[in-house]
């Protein structure tokens, strides 16, 4: 095996601090990295969407848009997406530490296979979409507009040939989360946004919607070659061997993941979908704005954080026992808890005035704003245990175990049906977002039983202490904020510095005074994530 120059880590994850400060440090550092790419995504991801709304609003096209790209979405996270974090990078980072030729040669089998079968299902998709989108309206009546199908089926056929780029950046992305390369991948998904945003732009005057589909298709090529300079140094070539002997080990850590997918992308997201659709011209829409919104503080928090954790989870899990695991994933569910549940509150006490700076803009109109803000209220009940919940999902992934989430998953999503079924007749559209917020309680609550039978409580870790500190400091802050608000509202007049304002003075206010009150509580994670960041970018200037 030849001897390669050693590879720079983007990120340094403390695996054997010696201290305990030290070892938040490390998790802190790796969460301010990887959280400034979730931060690119999602400030992009609003951007496409202030984009698409200022154009489409809530009209049929913009619902036809998004069930054009439901299909691509739904073959990439079954095929590709979800076997990354689960399959992809625990077996490829085995190889890059004991035979880098062998990771090579599987890769590259990945890459080839990828193609081979994306080919396919791309031209079956190109050939049946049209009874794949009338598959989208199976709760429905049959009565929605011949025309809204013939366009969405149209759009389908441009955005299916996404897949193939999309697949091949995961397998990418995860080869060099395993090489330790982690700001290529980090930057993927804002450039996918990038994409769809400047082609939108470009285009929209002449292909109206079309340009959007032209976009989507666009970023995912974009991400590829954003990943190549990432993959200096590596042999990965086509090869007409489809076959390698760690697929094997690839799909028995992936097959308890896939099926828990499956059941979500084959029967909830197209029957959530169908519902919204069946709520009148723009409920889908609104649901993705809220959606976005939604996904914002959840990117940031929950994301970066359960991918900082993950490396030391997996070391202790393997070497130092349960009490070391314990006390590293308290760490992340403390610092989880101090940032998403203020981030909840603050979003639900500024939740119209973000809506109307981000969104009514063009066609977007003020009764979308209102529709779109209570889907978001009803969606932020679930966020705090969203971002609670994946650290857990991913603490049983660093127990190589794959199987209790998955069927976690499928129980939570069940009943996450029920509760849709059950409210929709009353409550139209928000009846998916209470039982989504539902689903994010359950899945929570199921996934800390279980594995406090396995590795035992947290209760003498302060996660529960935590938690209410947060949730007092945060029920002060919304007093604050909602003061301030009804202040800035009452001095300016309508227009956009009103905008700008609701949101920035009273977010400002907040932020400033829940850092203050959690410090008189002596937590220690606030202080130790500033120095993660202040030495992260003292790094990065020098």
């Amino acid at each position: 095996m030849t001897v390669e120059p050693p590879i720079t880590e983007d990120i340094t994850v403390l695996t054997e601090p010696p201290t305990d400060q030290q070892e938040t440090v490390g998790i802190a550092r790796a969460a301010v990295v990887i959280g400034a790419g979730n931060v690119a995504s999602r400030v992009l991801g609003l951007v496409r969407e202030q984009v698409k709304s200022y154009f489409f609003g809530t009209m049929a096209s913009a619902d036809a848009f998004i069930v054009a790209t439901l299909v691509p979405t739904m073959l990439h996270d079954l095929l590709i997406g979800g076997m990354v974090d689960s399959a992809l990078v625990p077996v490829f980072s085995a190889y890059a530490k004991e035979d880098r030729d062998e990771l090579w040669r599987l890769v590259s089998v990945l890459l080839s296979l990828t193609v081979v079968v994306m080919a396919v299902f791309i031209l079956l998709v190109t050939l049946f979409a049209p009874q794949i989108v009338r598959a989208a309206d199976l709760l429905g009546s049959g009565t929605l507009d011949p025309a809204f199908f013939d366009l969405a089926a149209g759009l389908m056929r441009i955005t299916i040939p996404a897949v193939l780029f999309l697949s091949l950046s995961g397998i990418l992305s995860a080869l060099l989360y395993a090489l330790k390369r982690f700001t290529w991948p980090a930057f993927t998904a804002a450039v996918f946004n990038a994409g769809i945003v400047g082609m939108t732009l470009l285009l929209q005057s002449t292909l109206d919607i079309r340009a959007m589909a032209i976009g989507w298709l666009t970023g995912a090529i974009l991400q590829v070659g954003l990943l190549l300079p990432g993959l200096r140094g590596t042999r990965i070539w086509p090869t007409l061997r489809l076959y390698h002997p760690a697929i094997r080990q690839v799909l028995k850590l992936y097959l308890p993941i896939a099926i828990g997918l499956l059941a979500e992308i084959a029967l909830v997201r197209p029957i959530s979908y169908g519902l919204a659709l069946q709520t009148g011209e723009g409920g889908l829409s609104a649901m993705t704005y809220a959606t976005t919104l939604r996904q914002l503080p959840q990117g940031l928090v929950g994301i970066a954080i359960s991918f900082a954790i993950l490396p030391t989870l997996s070391q202790h899990a393997a070497d130092l026992g349960d009490a070391a695991f314990r006390r590293t994933l308290a760490r992340g569910l403390r610092l989880a808890s101090l940032l998403i549940i203020p981030a909840t509150v603050g979003l639900f006490v500024l939740g119209q005035p973000t809506v109307e700076l981000l969104l009514e803009h063009g066609a977007f109109t003020a009764y979308d704003t209102q529709i779109t803000t209570v889907a978001l209220y009803f969606y932020l009940v679930g966020l705090p245990f969203a971002a609670l919940d994946l650290l857990l999902v991913f603490a049983f992934y660093a127990r190589q175990d794959t199987l209790t989430p998955a069927l976690i998953g499928i129980g939570s999503n069940v009943a996450m049906m029920i509760v849709a079924f059950a409210l929709f007749e009353p409550l139209g559209l928000f009846s998916l977002m209470i039982a989504d917020s539902f689903k994010q309680l359950l899945h929570t609550a199921i996934a800390a039983y279980l594995l406090r039978r396995q590795v035992g409580g947290l209760a003498e870790h302060g996660v529960a202490r935590t938690i209410l500190i947060a949730l007092g400091c945060s029920a002060i802050m919304a007093v604050a904020v909602y003061a301030a608000l009804a202040g800035v509202r009452a001095v300016l007049a309508p227009g956009i510095l009103l905008e700008l304002t609701a949101v920035a003075v009273p977010g400002a206010l907040g932020a400033g005074l829940y850092l203050w009150l959690v410090t008189r509580f002596g937590v220690e994670e606030f202080g130790l994530l500033w120095d993660a960041v202040r030495r992260r970018f003292t790094q990065t200037g020098g």
